[in-house]
């Protein structure tokens, strides 16, 4: 991506990437300090106002993932999550 992403540009992100969505590098990720090798798992916490993915890696990292410029596929989402954890019925059971 060339230049600052539009307003709608940024919001197809958010959508696509909601906070709380893991992914996975599919390539190095470079940076002069120290970069983040290919594999490496994070989890999204926020999304700037330019589209910027900052992340939890779990290397303890921060660095931040820019879409269409850095290389990496969605592991899970925060509905896909939900989805898969146990329900509480309100009375201190689990719906199963």
């Amino acid at each position: 991506m060339r230049g600052f992403p539009t307003r709608e540009q940024v919001d197809e992100i958010k959508e696509r990437y909601p906070i709380g969505t893991v992914i996975e590098l599919t390539a190095d990720m470079e940076d002069v300090y120290a970069p983040i090798p290919k594999g490496t798992q994070g989890e999204i916490s926020s999304i700037d106002d330019v589209g910027t993915l900052h992340m939890k890696w779990s290397n303890g990292r921060s660095l931040g993932v820019v879409a269409g410029e850095d290389s990496f596929k969605v592991i899970s989402k925060p509905e896909e999550q939900e989805m898969e954890s146990p329900k509480m019925d309100g009375i201190g059971g689990m719906n199963l």
